[in-house]
Order: C-alpha cells, then sequence, then structure tokens
C-alpha cells in the first residue's frame, strides 16, 4: 500500500540472489528512478552497508542512525528506510535473497528475524577490520565471473557471505550472538509474516503449524521473550506504524488491509499498543519530519 518497493534485480550473468556494489555505483543507478531514494521506501531483500568514508544519516523503520566508517547497517526485507545523506559517504553495499544463504547459516545469522534489536553494527577495534576485510574480499570476487567456473565463483560467493553475515551477527557488543531458536517459533515467525494481515489469533496459527497454542507461547517465549500472541501484535502494530506515517490511505482502508473488522477495533487495537490513535499518530509524523 503506497509504499515504493524495490525489487532485487541482480546483472545479467551474475549468480542469482547477490549483488555486490559500491555506494557511488548505486547513486548512479538511482539517478534515473521515478522518485527519490530519501522518500521512504521497501524492498524484498537484505541489504548490508558498510561505511568506508564519510558519516552516512539513513533512517529505518522510525529510528534515525548515524554511520561512522566502520559501521554497518543491516536492512532487512519489508522494513521502511531513507537515505539522507548518500552524497556525503562511501559504502560497500551488499544485497542479497535470503534463499542465497544456506539454511544453516541464514538460522545461525538470524536472516528470518524481520526486526533485530538495531540494524546498527558498530564492530570493535578487534572486529572491525575482519569484517572490513571479508566484505572487500566479497566486493572483489564479485565482478570476477570470468576469472573462475561458475560453480567455483558461486561457492566463493557463498563462503565470502556468510563470513560476513555469520560475524557480524555474532558481534558480542551487539547483545547476545544469535542462538538456534525452537523449531516451533521459526515456523511461527515465519508464518505470522506470511499472515499477520490476514488473521490474529494464536489458535489459528497453532492448528496450521500442528502445534497447541501452549506450545507456540513456550516457543516464542525463549526465542523473543514475549508471549506469540505479543508477538504477533508487535508486528501488527509495526506495520500499521508504518502505513499511517508513510501512506495517504484513510485508516479505515489501512484496518481492512490489515485484517480487523472494523476501523473502531483498529483503532483501539493502536492505541494500546501505541499510547496513540491513529489519526494523532499520522498527525505527529507529518508535524516532525525525519531529522
Amino acid at each position: 500500500m503506497g509504499l515504493p518497493k524495490v525489487v532485487f534485480q541482480p546483472p545479467v550473468g551474475s549468480p542469482a540472489g547477490l549483488e555486490v556494489m559500491t555506494l557511488a555505483d548505486f547513486r548512479d543507478r538511482t539517478r534515473d528512478w521515478p522518485w527519490h531514494i530519501a522518500n521512504p521506501h521497501r524492498q524484498d531483500f537484505h541489504a548490508l552497508i558498510l561505511v568506508t568514508s564519510g558519516t552516512l544519516r539513513h533512517r529505518v523503520d522510525f529510528t534515525a542512525y548515524v554511520l561512522a566508517p566502520g559501521s554497518w547497517l543491516w536492512i532487512r526485507p519489508g522494513q521502511v528506510h531513507q537515505w539522507q545523506n548518500p552524497d556525503q559517504a562511501e559504502a560497500i553495499l551488499i544485497l542479497f535473497q535470503e534463499d542465497f544463504v544456506s539454511p544453516e547459516s541464514a538460522e545461525l545469522a538470524g536472516l528470518g528475524v524481520t526486526a533485530a534489536p538495531t540494524p546498527l553494527y558498530s564492530p570493535n577495534s578487534s572486529d572491525a577490520p575482519v569484517l572490513a576485510a571479508a566484505a572487500e574480499q566479497l566486493a572483489a570476487e564479485f565482478p570476477q565471473s570470468d576469472r573462475y567456473p561458475l560453480p567455483v565463483h558461486t561457492a566463493l560467493l557463498h563462503r565470502l557471505l556468510d563470513v560476513v553475515l555469520l560475524r557480524l551477527a555474532n558481534l558480542q557488543q551487539h547483545g547476545q550472538a544469535v542462538e538456534s531458536a525452537p523449531e516451533p517459533f521459526l515456523r511461527f515467525r515465519d508464518a505470522v509474516e506470511r499472515g499477520f494481515s490476514r488473521t490474529h489469533r494464536i489458535d489459528a496459527y497453532a492448528r496450521e503449524l500442528g502445534y497447541t497454542t501452549r506450545t507456540l507461547t513456550r516457543a516464542t517465549q525463549t526465542a523473543a521473550g514475549l508471549s506469540a500472541k505479543d508477538y504477533l501484535d508487535q508486528r501488527l502494530a509495526l506495520e500499521a506504524k508504518r502505513l499511517l506515517a508513510h501512506g495517504t490511505e484513510p485508516a479505515a482502508t489501512i484496518a481492512a488491509h490489515l485484517g480487523f473488522t472494523s476501523a473502531t477495533h483498529f483503532g483501539k487495537f493502536f492505541q494500546r499498543h501505541t499510547g496513540r490513535t491513529p489519526l494523532t499518530f499520522r498527525a505527529s509524523q507529518r508535524a516532525s519530519p525525519p531529522a
């Protein structure tokens, strides 16, 4: 609804599911887009940004981030973000679809998490050069498709991306390292992403997945620190905030889009989870442009 969505389109001849470029390349590519990248938008792929010089300002889901050289930003599929000063920094961009990563590496790196505690990663003096070297190797290897047989080239890209993802996701200072989550939670998380706008009942997800509601709640509490219902409600509230802040559709249309039976029901849900009505939240976003 409303927001531009960028679809993954790698260069012809490159391995499906991955692209590596510089921020200068990205600026050149987007000059002819019908909308400016400073406008809020989504994408259907992961984007890792390593700032190499200058200071980059970027906004992700209502929070502004300032990235110094050596800092990383991890933007996940579906998140709403805005480039604020892409002409004032240089960076390496690693764009990839989730299915490019092996299931084992994807789980260890927490790829299925739709909203990490923070997308900003600031490695310490020990981790930063190792991560930067891995990103530089990946950037150097990506255009060398004619140097090795394609299977070898693709395997190298997989291994190098794994190094970046696993090191980044498990930085000690970024909070607890990614742990293996219970399978019921992983399946519930994926089902919520597919169906949060259709059903808001945990028992419906439990029946679909073949678990009891108690099993889902216990697994979600272990993996995410909250109940299955709270996890689902947080996802709904985030999507509602995105649509209200960045779209023009009336609250009643957004309510129907998110599966609420009425605008009144939606309004009560939104106020319970944000402390504001949909209209006052939208007005606050219009009155306070991004910093």
